[in-house]
């Protein structure tokens, strides 16, 4: 008897549950649900690399594209600036500086031109193009950089320096390496 009643709890709390769930992902009559080619999680930022999407519209199918492409490399551009402002930020906070304002707008320069040349190295991950009803092109497009990729490139870049400069921003490519990869973990773990 105490099995009979202890399945029924059972089989009540899991009707019960499975109900409720399936009321919260209902939507309202009025609004329907829209799937947008290439985004979601799949598509998002992680630790290892920096992810974008973007959509383009145009009469022109070329033109949707590079609309599209234009607005996902602006916004690739922004979340890596994040990353590495936030980088310099801890990185330097972390270090002993007399000329601090000056070691800051060394590394800034350095983070603008770093993300300017590496955005020539991203990867389309996703592209969809569809025609409207009104006779217009739409483009979705996902692209990604590979984090590792960008420090290296970061790397290189403070190599070049000459000795001086180098001494001057007291630069640490383990200690500056860490502090980029809790800042990728922080800015990955900030999605929804």
């Amino acid at each position: 008897m105490k099995k009979i009643i202890y399945l029924s709890v059972f089989l009540l709390s899991g009707t019960l549950l499975f109900s409720a769930c399936k009321k919260k992902a209902s939507l309202p009559p009025d609004e329907q649900e829209v799937i947008v080619p290439c985004s979601g999680p799949e598509y998002w930022t992680s630790k290892d690399v920096f992810r974008a999407n973007a959509i383009g519209e145009s009469y022109d199918q070329m033109t949707a594209k590079k609309k599209a492409l234009s607005n996902a490399r602006a916004e690739l551009a922004a979340s890596i600036s994040t990353v590495l402002k936030g980088v310099t930020d801890n990185y330097v906070n972390s270090r002993e500086f007399n000329n601090r304002e000056e070691v800051e707008e060394r590394y800034e320069s350095l983070n603008r031109e770093v993300v300017n040349q590496e955005l020539n190295g991203i990867r389309t991950i996703c592209e969809k193009q569809v025609k409207t009803k009104e006779g217009k092109y739409k483009t979705y497009i996902a692209i990604e950089l590979a984090s590792e990729k960008l420090l290296e490139a970061y790397n290189e870049r403070m190599q070049k320096l000459s000795r001086e400069e180098r001494m001057r921003i007291d630069y640490d490519y383990e200690k500056f390496k860490k502090t980029f990869e809790k800042e990728m973990e922080k800015f990955s773990e900030g999605r929804p």
